[in-house]
């Protein structure tokens, strides 16, 4: 069997697969469902990301005018966390590290000597310590009074909640626009058998089945959809590409993680062809239960 439309067949069929709405109508959906692809795929992977590399991390500060005091209470931080068997990774945060992490809210004028940092020190959890977080807390409160434990993965939780809610979303309209694409088949399939009924009727007196008769159509469906998908795809692509050169420009780590693995771009390769197989089954199912009623 060819893949594309024989000679025979385009004189049976003489309209070009240009010629009609659907291919450019499969075209803006494939644009639209690339789209929310990308960004479903995406959200997950960035939902992945700050899942795993900071759910255990917390970040103790010293917040205390006083240099002395603060060296002091953030070495004795140190220390207890050190003594923890839950806590690992143990890393002081120094002045460059903090004045550059202030630098784009403050600015070089806001950053003045003697303006007071506090004393920042990391840390990561074990995988038993998540469920001991009382115990280490109260050490560190134990070791500096003026100690503030931020827990990432308090304000995290949310944040990679919304990510995996606006990803689920995201699949939900690109089934929405499988199912748009489907109905446009379907409108296309009734309009080509209305389009050609006289030369249907002529192939059946000439013993032609429903089966052959649907192959034609199906055939020519699926190319249109396939070429509509590619357009589509290459527009989407192309935004796609855009607006993560953007994303890049901001430097920002939390909007950096959102980003697309090569097993994601594959994705999006293969919905056109996707696309043509579904209008494949479609335009066949539609044409053979067509022709039926009319027999």
């Amino acid at each position: 069997m060819t893949i594309g439309p024989s000679v025979a067949d385009r004189r049976l069929l003489p309209e070009g697969r240009l010629a009609g709405p659907m291919p450019w109508v499969i075209a803006i959906m494939m644009f639209l469902t690339a789209l929310a692809a990308a960004a479903g795929l995406a959200m997950g992977v960035s939902a992945s990301r700050l899942g795993q590399g900071l759910d255990r991390q917390i970040t103790v500060q010293i917040i205390v005018a006083d240099p002395v005091v603060r060296d002091r209470e953030a070495a004795a931080v140190a220390a207890a966390l050190a003594r923890q068997s839950d806590i690992s990774d143990i890393r002081r945060v120094g002045a460059p590290e903090m004045q550059a992490l202030l630098k784009p809210w403050l600015g070089e004028a806001g950053l003045d000597r003697d303006l007071p940092l506090p004393a920042m020190i990391d840390a990561n959890l074990t995988a038993a310590g998540r469920d001991r977080m009382d115990r280490v807390t109260g050490a560190i409160m134990a070791a500096a009074p003026h100690a503030r434990m931020d827990d990432h993965a308090r304000w995290l939780g949310p944040l990679v909640g919304l990510i995996r809610s606006l990803g689920v979303l995201a699949a939900g309209i690109v089934a929405l626009m499988a199912g748009a694409t489907a109905a446009a088949v379907v409108l296309a399939a009734r309009a080509a058998l209305n389009t050609h009924r006289g030369t249907i009727d002529v192939m059946h007196m000439m013993g032609a089945t429903d089966v052959q008769v649907a192959r034609l159509f199906q055939r020519r469906i699926a190319l249109d959809a396939v070429f509509g998908g590619v357009v589509g795809l290459i527009g989407a692509v192309l935004v796609i590409l855009l607006i993560g050169r953007r994303l890049s420009e901001i430097g920002s780590g939390l909007i950096g993680s959102i980003g697309l693995p090569i097993e994601a771009w594959l994705v999006l390769l293969v919905l056109p062809l996707l696309s043509g197989l579904l209008a494949l089954a479609v335009a066949r199912i539609t044409v053979l239960r067509a022709l039926g009623r009319t027999l």
